[in-house]
């Protein structure tokens, strides 16, 4: 059984579909890359797996259970957590409140324990512990926004454009960082525009385009192909 299953899954903004019927899996273990153009629908994806979005129609299954009507919360407190596109973070907080933030539904007693490990990941979160979030760097803002989502203590985590904004040496070192948290246990599912890097690293990739399903396989099938896949991304 998938860890996340999507069937035929169908959002609308009023008039206007964004998703058609689009379908996928995701094994308990992987690193799934979902891309496309900008407009494919990929953050809108994301946004109707996590609770954001109503789906018109379909189906949206955590580890068998469907979650597509479920409130926000209910589906973090079943183990899904998502960093959106442009990370969502309290910028007038502090790093180890908008950390905090990431652990209400799992209580204090267990705050020490994920606090240490996610500060141990990103050592850099702990020097800037009492700074607001609002003035960090770009990259520190990323990790923070991870971490807040990994404190959760997600079986899944959904990542929408880790690269948005940042310079390549950047983006790479986030990328290592996200295969480590891969490597370490958490299923991953990553929304990217930066289709090189996200081969580099993921196990399985969908190509959306025009909110539907238009292309998937291993990422080696998709590298072998470039011609194919930059003909989805609108590369030449």
């Amino acid at each position: 059984m998938a860890l996340l299953s999507i069937k035929d899954l169908q959002v609308a903004y009023g008039e206007v579909t964004a998703l058609h019927d689009v379908s996928l899996e995701v094994d308990e273990g992987e690193l799934v890359a979902i891309l496309g153009a900008n407009g494919a629908g990929k953050t809108t994806l994301l946004r109707c797996i996590s609770g954001l979005l109503r789906p018109r129609s379909g189906e949206i299954r955590l580890k068998g259970e469907s979650i597509a009507n479920l409130p926000v919360h209910e589906i973090v407190r079943r183990g899904l957590t998502h960093v959106p596109e442009g990370r969502g973070l309290m910028a007038e907080l502090t790093v180890m409140e908008n950390l905090r933030l990431g652990m209400y539904l799992k209580g204090p007693r267990r705050l020490q324990s994920e606090l240490a490990r996610v500060l141990e990941l990103f050592p850099v979160l702990r020097e800037r512990a009492g700074q607001p979030a609002g003035m960090l760097s770009g990259g520190e803002q990323q990790m923070l926004a991870i971490a807040r989502s990994l404190v959760a203590q997600p079986s899944l985590l959904m990542v929408d454009e880790l690269s948005l904004g940042l310079a390549p040496k950047i983006t790479s070192d986030l990328m290592k960082l996200l295969s480590r948290i891969h490597e370490e246990g958490v299923t991953v599912v990553m929304v990217e525009q930066n289709a090189h890097q996200a081969l580099k690293y993921a196990t399985r990739v969908y190509v959306l385009a025009n909110g539907r399903t238009a292309l998937s396989g291993t990422a080696r099938e998709l590298a072998d192909d470039p011609k194919m896949l930059n003909a989805y991304l609108g590369k030449d």
